[in-house]
């Protein structure tokens, strides 16, 4: 399967990629397959770039992600959306974490522990 040029996709696109990777994520972790899923993170990394680069409104159009029906999916969109809507972010992890379905739920309570202790990731920052 030959790998999408990001910069000739829409914005949408990019959501829709960014939403297939987060389920190829999911069914990796539930499969054992880290390594798939470690090429998989790379990829999300990516799309998330391209995101950014195109700026704040882009990155927004994550958003729509927070009501995946896919945990990984919308865990990962209120972590890559945290610079550009920090409430939105925090409430859609803080109803992951409370959810207790893990290994999502684990995830978002550590981000949001690591939030408030001031740690944010170079990744996820503006």
């Amino acid at each position: 399967m030959k790998k999408p040029k990001l910069a000739d996709m829409t914005v949408d696109q990019l959501v829709d990629r960014f939403a297939e990777i987060g389920m190829a994520q999911n069914d990796a972790l539930w499969d054992g397959k880290y390594a798939r899923f470690n090429r998989l993170y790379d990829q999300m990394d990516d799309v998330s770039q391209e995101l950014k680069r195109r700026g704040k409104e882009a990155r927004l159009a994550l958003l729509r992600l927070y009501n995946h029906r896919d945990i990984q999916v919308r865990l990962k969109a209120a972590v890559y959306t945290l610079a550009v809507a920090p409430d939105l972010a925090r409430h859609a992890l803080q109803i992951i974490a409370d959810s207790k379905f893990c290994p999502q739920a684990g995830d978002a309570g550590m981000t949001l522990s690591n939030l408030d202790d001031g740690i944010v990731p170079e990744r996820y920052r503006s």
